[in-house]
């Protein structure tokens, strides 16, 4: 008698745990020979918020924690997914991706987080300033992380994309809540599984599986998320996005960018979800000397 797989059921990643979605449906991931690989969780409306309270919750203590540690947790992501490349690569070509296209997509991968640990103590440089006034202050702008961050992560890059989306997210202070691909969502999942192995806390990157059709209204609604980015191409779901983005002034970046270029890694995209702050210092007079500090 021939053994029948057990196929593995792909859960959510929420406040470093995988739960099921509260809805209890799945959806079943097929190959190009119709054959079923896997089950995937349909994520829902209460899943989104679980994640964005998960989100919100850790908010705080990751942008308190120093730009030199956030580096250190990247880096260290970086090294687990090196030790997992042969896993990676047997679940891509399960989804129907080719050998070399899979290895060099996860080698992308590993230097993407390796390219932006090394800009988490340096983009404040690059983006701060020291601006000319005129009465007697010293004036400094600096970049601070907006908050929580939504995003609907590339349909056709499943694990590549979504590290490029989410890296110079997280090492800019802000925490997350990404929806993977649909039709490519295993590497998102096992990648969430290096997560809650490695350092990052619990809350700082949440994984959604499911239909972008179900999930870009509530993505784009909710009033405790700062700001949605959206790296798919649908003419509609932007249409809306950005309707919805409106009704609390939230921030709206369409990121379509083929993620193989190295062009497309850049500190830009860092200072996008960065809001920037400016404080006033008052420089007193030293009646005696003269002097000013």
């Amino acid at each position: 008698m021939s053994r029948l797989p057990v196929l593995k059921t792909y859960k959510l990643f929420i406040a470093g745990q995988f739960p099921r979605t509260e809805s209890g449906r799945y959806y079943e991931l097929k190959n190009t020979k119709q054959q079923i690989i896997a089950n995937v969780c349909l994520g829902s409306r209460k899943d989104f918020k679980n994640s964005v309270v998960a989100a919100r919750t850790s908010f705080p203590s990751w942008s308190g924690r120093s730009a030199f540690n956030r580096g250190q947790i990247l880096y260290r992501i970086a090294e687990m997914l090196e030790g997992r490349k042969s896993q990676f690569t047997e679940e891509m070509l399960l989804q129907g991706i080719s050998k070399k296209a899979a290895e060099s997509e996860i080698s992308l991968s590993i230097d993407r987080l390796i390219h932006y640990a090394g800009w988490c103590d340096k983009y404040q440089q690059i983006f701060s300033s020291v601006n000319p006034v005129a009465s007697s202050h010293f004036n400094f702008s600096v970049p601070e992380p907006a908050g929580v961050i939504s995003v609907i992560a590339p349909e056709t890059s499943g694990l590549l994309g979504l590290i490029s989306v989410i890296a110079p997210i997280i090492i800019g202070g802000n925490t997350c809540i990404v929806l993977a691909s649909e039709k490519l969502p295993l590497s998102a999942i096992t990648f969430c599984e290096v997560l809650a192995t490695s350092d990052l806390p619990h809350g700082v990157i949440n994984v959604l599986t499911g239909a972008s059709r179900e999930l870009h209204s509530h993505f784009s609604s909710h009033m405790d998320v700062n700001a949605i980015v959206y790296c798919r191409n649908n003419k509609a779901e932007i249409k809306l996005i950005q309707e919805n983005c409106s009704l609390n002034v939230k921030r709206f970046y369409h990121w379509n960018k083929d993620w193989t270029k190295v062009e497309n890694q850049n500190p830009y995209l860092i200072l996008n979800l960065q809001e920037i702050k400016t404080t006033w210092h008052p420089i007193e007079n030293n009646s005696v000397s003269g002097a000013k500090y």
